[in-house]
């Protein structure tokens, strides 16, 4: 069992940034690749980005590559997720989770956290 706690969200003007964190606790943190997905109202939960067990490969979605950047930090047993350029669209509830097979899919996943609200206003 892996217990995930995302925090770091918040309201943020257009053209902001905020830094999303998701502290696991539980089995190795080291064995599970990591993602950020989000929600907004209304819509399906869509993929965000996704990084390896090692930290070395990283994986964005279209719409927010070049402004978002997820690390981890094994020894903190942190994944986070440093958004720039915030834009209204970016809206949403974000979540991270955890699984053992790097994908765009939720399902692949197995270990997900409550969830963090990002509000970007324009």
């Amino acid at each position: 069992q892996v217990q995930l706690v995302e925090s770091g969200g918040g309201l943020v003007q257009a053209g902001g940034s905020l830094r999303l964190s998701c502290a696991a606790s539980g089995r190795t943190f080291s064995v599970y690749v990591m993602g950020w997905f989000r929600q907004a109202p209304g819509k399906e939960r869509e993929f965000v980005a996704a990084i390896s067990r090692s930290g070395g490969d990283t994986y964005y979605a279209d719409s927010v590559k070049g402004r978002f950047t997820i690390s981890r930090d094994n020894a903190e047993n942190t994944v986070y997720l440093q958004m720039y350029s915030l834009k209204p669209e970016d809206t949403a509830v974000y979540y991270c989770a955890a699984g053992l097979q790097i994908a765009g899919t939720s399902g692949a996943y197995d270990y997900w956290g409550q969830g963090t609200q990002v509000t970007v206003s324009s």
